[in-house]
Order: C-alpha cells, then structure tokens, then sequence
C-alpha cells in the first residue's frame, strides 16, 4: 500500500516538473553582451624630421598608428608593407581622408631623419615620429602596446625589440575605434579604412 502511495506521488511529482518545463518561462532581465574595450588612447605629440607631429592635427581624418622601429627584422616591414597596399587601393579622395603615424619603440636608435627615410619607403603618408624613452612609453602605454628589448648574440652586443604588431585605427574625431592585426591582407586593410571613413 505504502510503496504503492510513493509511486503515485512520485509520479504526481514528474508531471509537475514536466509541466514547469513545458509552460514556466520566467521574464529575465536583458543583459547586452559587454562591448570589447579599447585602451583609453588619446592625444599625443612626438617628433618627425620636420618637427613635432601630435594627433590633434590630424583631426577630421583616419589616422592609422602603428608601434614599430626600423631595425625590425621582420613583423615591421611586413605590416607595412601590407598597410601601404591596402592603402594603395583607396581612391585618390578616399586617401585624402587618411593619415598614418608611425612611431618608434627604439628611441636610442630611431632618429627622426632615419624615421623620415624608413616610413616613406612604404608610402609617402606615412610619418615617422620619435620621443624621449619616457614619452613613447607613455603613448604605447595608453594605446595598451607592448615593447620590449631582448638581446641578441652578436659581437656588437645589439638587441632585437619585442612588440605589439596591430595597426591601430583612429576616428576623425580622435577616438580608438578599431585594430588591424598583422598580416591583414591589402584588400581587407582598405575595406576596414573605408568602414570607418564611411562612418557618420
């Protein structure tokens, strides 16, 4: 009889969860997904061979910014030289709307001069700026770069610098809006330039 009575209730008990299943669909709060944040950025000024550069006068065009030094072995020429192509894609007005800002994370051996030379070997707008060690640090860190020296085994005792090696891009209006990792083919590099000079 007992045994008979628990298999009714827990019966009872299974169509009551099934039912919950079935018809309870409670209202939860909307919760957006939190947006990928940018580093705060902001305004700077550093040196080019023709004198002090700073964001601010680029205002009203992309500027493209990107962390590197002209001793680079490798990563530097290559996301350079497929930035420079992508730029090569936009029409003569779309090119108009852009800057690039290249700036050295090797103060001690980046000269503005050498700077000059290096970054126009990729394409005549792109400007090559240098500081003191305490000033291109503190624009890396708010742009959340990454740099480091590391030795390298040579007689001279010379050094290799690692760092971040995404293409940073900002609005007309000076804000952060978006990276361009390495390597980014030409094609998506102007595709990713015209979205934000498309933008309102």
């Amino acid at each position: 009889m007992s045994e008979r009575i628990l298999m009714v209730i827990a019966g009872l008990l299974a169509t009551l969860v099934i039912g919950v299943a079935l018809f309870w669909h409670p209202e939860m709060p909307e919760r957006p997904l939190p947006k990928a944040a940018f580093p705060p950025a902001g305004e700077f000024t550093l040196q080019s061979a023709t004198g002090p550069v700073s964001l601010k006068d680029y205002r009203g065009k992309v500027v493209l910014i990107y962390f590197g030094y002209t001793y680079c072995p490798d990563v530097c020429p290559t996301s350079l030289a497929a930035t420079a192509q992508g730029l090569g894609l936009l029409k003569p007005e779309e090119l108009a709307r852009v800057a690039m800002i290249f700036i050295s994370v090797d103060p001690e051996r980046d000269t503005p001069a050498r700077l000059k030379e290096y970054a126009e070997f990729f394409h005549p707008i792109i400007v090559g700026v240098t500081g003191s060690t305490g000033e291109v640090a503190a624009v890396a860190k708010n742009y959340g770069v990454f740099y480091a020296r590391q030795k390298v085994a040579t007689a001279g005792g010379g050094y290799v610098v690692d760092h971040t090696s995404d293409t940073y891009v900002v609005s007309a209006d000076g804000k952060l809006v978006g990276k361009i990792a390495h390597a980014t083919p030409p094609d998506q590099v102007a595709s990713e330039i015209r979205k934000h000079l498309n933008q309102p």
